[in-house]
Formats: C-alpha cells, structure tokens, sequence
C-alpha cells in the first residue's frame, strides 16, 4: 500500500524494466481507492505515458470493485499522474498480444460500475485511454487536452468497444472522422461534438471532483453510452457510401478504414451487444491483416530512425533559438515555415530586395491559404509573417544558431555561399546544406570548424513533406547530429540519418527507379501507362508526373555536370530533348504531358508520342506490349535492390531507416511497410534475386547487378532485420 491509503493502480514503463520498477514501486492491485470526502480518485501511475498494461487493466477492475462495495464512496473519479491522461496501449505488447484481462473487460467494468464516474483528461487521451474515458458516465477535460483515436495509423480499429460507443455519444458523422483519420481532436471539438462533458482549466483533479461532487448533488443520471441508440433512418446506407467517397483518394489502398466504417454502421443497426459482437470480427479481420503488420513496422521504424549507433543520449545539445536560411525560393521559404510554425525566428537572405520580397509573398500567400481553410486565425499568420525578417548581407547571419543553405544545386556556388558564411557567423553556429545529390564531405572543405556541419535535406513541398534527411558528414561532430535530430521533431519532422554518397537514400534510389520507368516508356509501355501503374499501387503519382511536377531542366541541369558514363543516356534523352523545346514540365503547361493553364491535370502529348519513337529508333530498341506486372517489378525491384546496395555500404543504419525515408519523403505507401519491408514480407527475397538475375540478362547487369547484400541474405536465409550498421 502507499502512503495515506492512496491507490496506485501503476504498471511498468515496458516489458524490460517491469524488475526494476517493481523493486522502487510497490504496487496496490487490491484497489484501494484515496478518498477526498464522499470521491474516491482511482489514480493511474505508469510513466511515461500511462500505457494501458496488463497491470493496469488488473488495477483498474479491482478499484471500481472495490468503490462499488464501499459506502463511503458516491461517485468515482479516474485520474492520472505524469503529463498525461492514459495515451493508449503499451506498445510492448503488441507483438505476442495484450495479456488478461482484456482491455474490453475493463470497459465493461467502468460503464457497469453502479456509481458515477468521472474521467479527468488532460494530455493526450488516445486509443485505448480514450476507449476507458468513454466507458465512464462523464467527461472533464483541459483546455490544452487532446483526445483521438489512432488505431487505423496501425492498420486496426478501436476494439474496446470505441466503435460503438462514440458514435452513440457524438452522432456518426464525428465518430467516423475521427476514428478514420486517426487524428487528434481538440477539446473544444470534443464538448462541441458531445464527446466530452465539460472543460476547466487549472487543476483537473480537483474540478473532476467538484464536477463529481456536483454530479451526486444533482442525483445525475448514470450516462451509460452503451444504453445510447442512434436513429437508422437518418444514419442510411447512402450517408455511410457518401462518406466513403469523401475519403476515397486519402485512404486510397488501406483496409482499416472501410472496416471502422462497416464497425460504425453495426453501432446504428445493431443492438449494442451485437456490434461488439461485430466490431471483434472486424478486429480480427484487421489483425490478421498484412497491412496492420506493416504500418506496425513503420510505427516502430520511424521512432528507430532517430536512435544513432554509438550516439550518445547524454550528448550535450546546442541551443537553436534563431535560424538563418541562405535562399527565399520556394524550397527556402518552405524551410522557413517550418521553424516559423514552432516559433523560432527566421532571417531569409536573398540577392536582391525583389526576390526577397518575392520570397516572403509567397510565404504569407501560403499562410493566408491556410487561414481561408480554418487551419489557423488571422492573428496567426501575422504572429507568423513577423517571425520572419530578410536581409541581402549575410552579416545579418553573424548571431544565427544555425544556418541552412537552400540555393542552386551546383558545387562551385554551394562553395562559395559555405565559404562567406564562415567568415561571418559563430564558429558555434551549426551549418547546414539542403543539397539533394552534392558531396557534403567536399562541401566541407569550405566550412571554418566542419565538425559544425551536416546536410539537412528537406522535401519539396517544404513546408508540408514530413522526411527530413539528416546527413552525416565524416567530421560532423555527435553533438551537432543530436542537436539536428531533436530539432527535426521540434519542427515535427520525421528524421532519418543517411551517409554521404550521391543522392543519399532518397535520391540515390530513386535514380533506379526513374531509370526504369523511363526505360520502360522506350521499351514500349506509355508514360500514362507507366504513371497509372504506379499510381494504383499506391503512390502519390507516377515518376514520370513527378518529374513534370519538379521541373524537366532541374535533371537537365544535374547531368551537365556528369559525364556520360555516370548516367544512361537512353534513360535521359527524351527529357533533354523535351527541355530543349523548352518543354519544362507544369510549369511551362508542357513537359513528357501537356497541361491546361492552371490544371495540373497532365494530359497525353503527341509530341512526346513522337519523340519517343524516335528515340527507340535511335538507340536500336524494339518496342513492345508491356505488363503491368513488369513495370511493377522493374521500378521496384530496382528501388529495392539500391536499398539493399545502400545498407551493404553503411549509407544506412538500418532498412527500417530506408522505409521512414520513403514513406515520408516518396509517398511509398505506408500500408505496403515501405519499399524494403514491402519486398521481403510480400514477395520474398529469394524471388527478388531470382528476377534481378533475369532482368540482367535481357537488360545489362550495368542497371541490374544484384546487391551482394542481397545475395548474401538468400543464401544465408538470412533476413534485413537482422543488418544494424554501426
């Protein structure tokens, strides 16, 4: 027992430290209850987050037993300790399955308990938490709490019963937002939806028992949500289909979401009983699932990526309070933003007053955007735009505590900008390349103290691409490394740490993959072909849309720099060719498509059809009909097979590290577990390696050589998991 008869329904912060903890906590699962008058406060003491453990659940049963068999206690009220209420499963059990009771027994438990009980949320209510408050009669929240509902992020569906009673609470239109989106909502749309009861500030412990107290005064009724029913008339099957074709393109692929669809139709046909009954067939549904195993691997893979081998977490972090950015286009503005978002001021340096003008027009354009979609206030976007100042001399950079260069991408000029600004900043100051390709080591050679620098390479758009490309230089210090990895989600970026070579992850592996599609097209499948193959498979858009998106010239600009035997010619030719007709993609309304003034929409062109076969012709390839299935297998076998080439170099730490960079900087669909989960759990790396050595034949090995990692992996029946690079 604790002190003053105070009940710690408590857990371990993990399976691994459960010894430790148990050594420096006792704990009370007898569920003694600390009474404050005629409330009893079940407390929930498991840090970090308050994960719903097994030890929890058992806590949890036990306390509202014993609350009810007590006659000193009116009305309960489910507390929390630490910095938040319950923010969901704990995470450790997710592999071998939540031990009893269920978390289902404990809903059942709370919303049969003959007294009232009061949640007090605060925090992050999520998921399971988020199941247990509304299995209580009443909710009281914070204003700064937020509560949701993640569970299709992981592939699954709430399955404590969440299903069922929100909608009941709230009516189906919110519940299936938020249980389809898996977003957090903020607590004045929860009191305004009915999800929660009441919102105070201060304590909340104390205003959830004065609420209670209240509650027991007024001889409330007992709001059970399992007692709710929903009209089936005003909540048809065309409300649920007209829903469905809302979210269509953004859950494009996915499974979980059309089952917490179906699980939401079964709470307003269904008798209460029954659509537990139904939402457990979904649950099951959804975790025997490939998609729920790997969006799980992308859960775990992105939290991985931020963790360095032999980076210490003691490491003592440089303070980033204000940041220079060399560059106001759009990459360079849409950098800005993310640190403006946070609060951290930004100085833009530019050539001249009208491009920096320029700059920050676009800057408040995309901020006045988002305050028309009710994203954010009027006031915001000023607080915002005053973040911001511009300077044309880089002595205004002299007090920056980092430095992000986002200009041409090309060697000389990238030289001469690092050059300038060491001999003005700090010689603390961090230094940062956004360069897509260049080599950071030799950009370093510039830079006064290069253990200060690194490449920090955003995604276009900026402003809204969450991968942030850390890349490690040869003398880049483990402090500054571990600065840039905590501002990466201070700024609520995804990290991932990649080696120097050409391109990165990212890049380097794309270069396969628009190799093959390119080829591809002169082989004899069209563009559209080609981009609508892609685009059903999962992806944002087709390679060959993207390259119009970016600009035709960016890759033309590249290869003037490289000889020809660092690229295929073949591969290249029929975008140089379109460049020099000054074809340069959306921007100029043609590029490999044709665009309609202000419609992104591209449209097959005659012009390129031409092109094409005069290409073929050229370099002596014979067209034919071509699969869907090989265009498949060619661009990702060979996305695949650099990624494994990738981790054999130590370019990556991990290939978990390879799937965060493209899901979160490719749009490799999340729920395919990224390009290298993708390819080992859903068609074999024995398979793989099987038609990369076909493919060299017919092709040439220059473009399908197999990776001897991947060589290695097959005859040892060994598996990617098992790389950790140092």
């Amino acid at each position: 027992m604790t002190s003053s008869g105070e009940s710690l329904v408590a857990a371990s912060k993990n399976a691994q430290t459960n010894a430790s903890v148990n050594q420096s906590r006792r704990l009370d699962m007898q569920g003694s209850i600390e009474k404050r008058g005629g409330i009893g406060i079940v407390w929930i003491d498991n840090p970090p987050v308050n994960a719903i453990s097994q030890a929890v659940r058992e806590g949890l049963i036990s306390a509202v037993e014993s609350a009810a068999a007590d006659d000193e206690i009116q009305a309960l009220v489910l507390a929390c300790r630490g910095r938040t209420f319950m923010a969901g499963a704990d995470i450790t059990e997710f592999g071998g399955g939540p031990k009893p009771p269920s978390l289902g027994e404990v809903v059942d438990a709370l919303s049969a308990s003959p007294k009232v009980i009061v949640a007090a949320l605060f925090g992050t209510t999520f998921g399971g938490g988020m199941e247990v408050a509304l299995a209580c009669n009443y909710r009281i929240a914070l204003p700064s709490a937020k509560i949701g509902l993640p569970e299709v992020k992981l592939g699954i569906i709430p399955g404590a019963q969440g299903t069922q009673r929100l909608p009941r609470l709230t009516g189906v239109d919110f519940a299936l937002k938020m249980i389809t989106t898996g977003n957090p909502i903020e607590a004045a749309e929860a009191l305004e939806s009915g999800a929660i009861d009441r919102i105070e500030d201060g304590d909340i412990v104390a205003a959830a028992i004065s609420y209670a107290e209240e509650l027991v005064a007024a001889d409330a009724p007992l709001k059970r949500t399992h007692e709710l029913t929903l009209d089936p008339a005003q909540f048809n099957d065309e409300c649920f289909d007209a829903f469905r074709t809302s979210i269509a393109r953004r859950t494009r692929g996915m499974h979980a979401p059309e089952r917490a669809i179906q699980a939401v139709k079964a709470a307003v046909n269904l008798p209460f009983t029954d659509g537990v009954k139904r939402e457990r067939e979904l649950i099951r549904e959804c975790v025997a699932d490939p998609q729920s195993k790997a969006l799980q691997h992308v859960f775990f893979a992105e939290r991985e990526a931020t963790k360095v081998p032999g980076l210490s977490r003691d490491v003592e972090l440089k303070p980033v309070n204000s940041v220079g950015i060399i560059g106001a286009g759009t990459m360079g503005g849409g950098i800005a933003m993310n640190f403006i978002n946070v609060g951290i001021p930004v100085t833009l340096l530019e050539m001249s007053e009208e491009a920096l003008e320029k700059g920050r027009g676009i800057i408040r354009k995309n901020y006045e955007a988002s305050a028309r979609k009710g994203r954010i206030s009027d006031e915001q976007v000023e607080e915002r735009m005053n973040l911001i100042s511009g300077t044309t001399n880089y002595a205004d950079l002299a007090d920056a505590d980092l430095v992000i260069e986002a200009v041409f991408e090309n060697m000389d000029v990238k030289k001469t900008v690092f050059s300038t600004l060491s001999e003005v900043v700090r010689p603390d100051a961090i230094l940062a390349s956004n360069t897509s390709y260049l080599d950071i080591n030799e950009i370093a050679t510039v830079v006064a103290n290069p253990e200060r620098f690194l490449g920090m390479h955003f995604f276009s758009p900026a402003n809204v691409m969450r991968l942030l490309e850390i890349v490690r230089g040869e003398k880049t210090a483990p402090e500054v490394l571990a600065t840039i990895l905590k501002l990466g989600k201070r700024i609520n970026k995804v990290g991932a740490v990649a080696g120097v070579c050409y391109g990165f992850i990212g890049n380097r592996m794309l270069s396969g993959y628009a190799h093959e599609a390119n080829m591809l097209v002169l082989e004899g499948a069209t563009p559209e072909q080609v981009d609508r193959v892609l685009y059903d498979f999962g992806m944002p858009m087709g390679v060959i849309a993207m390259a119009d998106m970016a600009g035709l010239d960016i890759g033309t600009r590249m290869r003037e720099n490289l000889d020809e035997s660092q690229y295929d010619v073949r591969a290249s030719y029929l975008y140089d060719r379109l460049v020099g007709m000054g074809r340069l993609g959306q921007k100029t309304n043609a590029g490999v498509y044709d665009y309609e003034p202000g419609n992104r929409t591209p449209i097959p062109s005659p012009i390129t059809k031409e092109i094409i076969a005069e290409s073929a012709e050229k370099f002596g390839i014979e067209q034919r009909e071509i699969s869907d299935e090989e265009i498949i297998e060619r661009c990702f076998y060979s996305l695949f097979n650099i990624g494994c080439d990738l981790l054999n170099e130590g370019m990556a730490y991990r290939a978990s590290d390879i799937d965060t960079v493209y899901i979160n900087g490719y749009g490799f669909p999340a729920w395919r577990g990224g390009p290298m989960h993708w390819a080992e759990n859903t068609i074999g790396l024995e398979r793989i390696l099987e038609r990369i050595r076909e493919f060299a034949k017919l092709h040439g090995e220059r473009w399908w050589t197999p990776s001897p990692l991947l060589v290695r992996l097959v005859a040892e029946g060994g598996s990617l998991r098992d790389i950790k690079n140092q």
